[in-house]
C-alpha cells in the first residue's frame, strides 16, 4: 500500500479516539494497525510512520523534527511551501513542507486549548507552546502567501555572561548587579536580550525575592526565590486580558526585592519606573531600540503615552535618575550576540559615560552624543 494511502488508513482509524489515549497506547494502536496493513514493513520504517502520525496528530506535524533539533532556534513559515530556521545566528531554508490545510490545522491546534482563535476576522495570534516557545501566527487575508507562523524557542540551557562581554564588562556588569542598580538591556530582535537578562540575575544574591514579569515565560532564573507572572491575552471573545502593565502594579504587592520585567514596550514603562523609585532597585528590563541613548528616548515616550499627563522634562529627568546603565547588544556578522555598548549614567562626577567594545573603538575618546562621554574598552 502506498505511503499516503497507509497513512490516510491509519488517521480514519483513530480518527475520534486519539485524544483520550496515553501517547504509549496510541504508539501501540498505531503501530497495530500499520502491521495489520503491511505485515511484512521493516521496523525503521514502521517506527518513522508511527512517529510521523503522532507528531501529526498530537504535535506539530513535520515541524516536530525541526523543535528536536537543539540547534534550531527559530521555526519561520512563510506559508505551505517555504519553511525556513534559524542556526547559530543564521537563517537557513530547509526541505519542510506542509500543506495550507495541514499548516491551518496545525495553527488551531497550538492556540485552540488557549482559548484563542485565528481566522479570518482575527488574523493574528500571539501563544505559547507548552516547552514554553512563543509562537506567533498570521493568517489570510492579512497573510497575502498563506498562513505564516514564527515560532522563538528558549534555550533549555543558560548562557554564561562571558559569552557575550569581555572580562572587564562582565566585572562592570556583576557590580552593577550586585550593587543593586537599574539595569535596561537594549538591542534589536534576536541580539540575545532575555538569554542576557538570564544570564546578569545569576550575580542576584540568593536570598532575594525577584518577580518576573513577561509576555510569553522564557527566563530560567537560576535563583532559588523566584515568582513568574505571564501576561495573557484576550480570549476568542475579546475578554480575560491580562496586561504587563497590570502585572507589574501586581508584583508590587508581592513583596519583591527586585522585578525582572522580559521587556517593556507599553505603559508598563511608568509602572516600572516608579516600582524602580520605590524600594525595589535592582530591577532590569529589556527594550528594542539601536542605541542606548535611543533607548532612553523610547522610554520616555512610552512612559508619556502611558495615560499620565507629566511634561517631557519631567519624563527625562525621571528616566536618567532611574535607570543607572544601558547595555547595548547587537548581532555579529557571524550571528553571533555581542555587547557592543555600556551607557552608565551613575558616575560619581555627574557625567554620563559610554563604554564601547573593541569593535566600536573608533569613537574618539571624551566625545558622544548629546554630550556624553565615551571611552573605548
Amino acid at each position: 500500500m502506498p505511503r499516503e494511502a497507509l497513512l490516510s488508513r491509519v488517521r480514519a482509524e483513530i480518527e475520534g479516539t486519539h485524544a483520550a489515549m496515553s501517547r504509549a497506547d496510541l504508539e501501540a494502536r498505531i503501530r497495530s494497525i500499520v502491521r495489520g496493513e503491511e505485515p511484512l514493513l521493516g521496523l525503521a520504517v514502521l517506527d518513522a510512520l508511527v512517529d510521523s502520525v503522532v507528531a501529526e496528530v498530537r504535535g506539530l506535524g513535520p515541524l516536530e523534527e525541526l523543535l528536536a533539533d537543539s540547534t534550531v532556534t527559530d521555526i519561520l513559515v512563510n506559508g505551505p511551501s517555504s519553511v525556513w530556521v534559524e542556526r547559530r545566528g543564521h537563517a537557513e531554508r530547509v526541505p519542510t513542507t506542509l500543506s495550507e490545510a495541514a499548516l491551518v490545522t496545525l495553527i488551531e491546534r497550538i492556540v485552540g486549548p488557549l482559548g484563542l482563535r485565528v481566522d479570518r476576522s482575527s488574523p493574528i495570534v500571539d501563544a505559547r507552546l507548552p516547552d514554553g516557545a512563543r509562537v506567533h501566527a498570521v493568517m489570510p487575508p492579512v497573510a497575502v502567501d498563506g498562513p505564516y507562523l514564527a515560532i522563538r524557542r528558549f534555550r533549555a540551557t543558560p548562557v554564561p555572561l562571558e559569552a557575550f562581554a569581555s572580562q572587564h564588562q562582565c566585572e562592570l556588569l556583576r557590580r552593577a548587579v550586585s550593587e543593586r542598580r537599574n539595569i535596561l538591556i537594549s538591542g534589536g530582535t534576536g541580539t540575545g536580550k532575555t538569554t542576557l537578562l538570564n544570564a546578569l540575575a545569576a550575580s542576584v544574591d540568593q536570598r532575594e525575592r525577584i518577580v518576573t514579569i513577561e509576555d510569553a515565560a522564557e527566563l530560567q532564573l537560576p535563583l532559588p526565590h523566584v515568582v513568574r507572572l505571564e501576561a495573557r491575552p484576550a480570549n476568542a471573545d475579546g475578554f480575560g486580558e491580562i496586561s504587563i502593565r497590570q502585572l507589574v502594579r501586581s508584583a508590587l504587592r508581592l513583596r519583591p526585592d527586585r522585578i525582572i520585567v522580559g521587556e517593556v514596550r507599553g505603559a508598563e514603562a511608568f509602572d516600572l519606573l516608579q516600582a524602580m523609585n520605590t524600594g525595589h532597585a535592582g530591577s532590569m528590563s529589556t527594550i528594542h531600540a539601536n542605541s542606548p541613548v535611543d533607548a532612553l528616548r523610547r522610554l520616555e515616550l512610552l512612559v508619556l503615552q502611558s495615560g499620565m499627563d507629566l511634561p517631557l522634562a519631567a519624563v527625562a529627568t525621571q528616566v536618567s535618575s532611574t535607570i543607572d546603565l544601558v547595555v547595548q547588544l547587537a548581532r555579529g556578522a557571524d550571528g553571533t550576540r555581542q555587547l557592543v555598548e555600556l551607557l552608565d549614567l551613575n558616575e560619581p562626577s555627574g557625567h554620563a559615560r559610554r563604554e564601547l567594545s573593541e569593535d566600536r573603538s573608533g569613537c574618539p575618546k571624551g566625545e558622544g552624543d548629546g554630550g556624553l562621554c565615551c571611552f573605548a574598552s
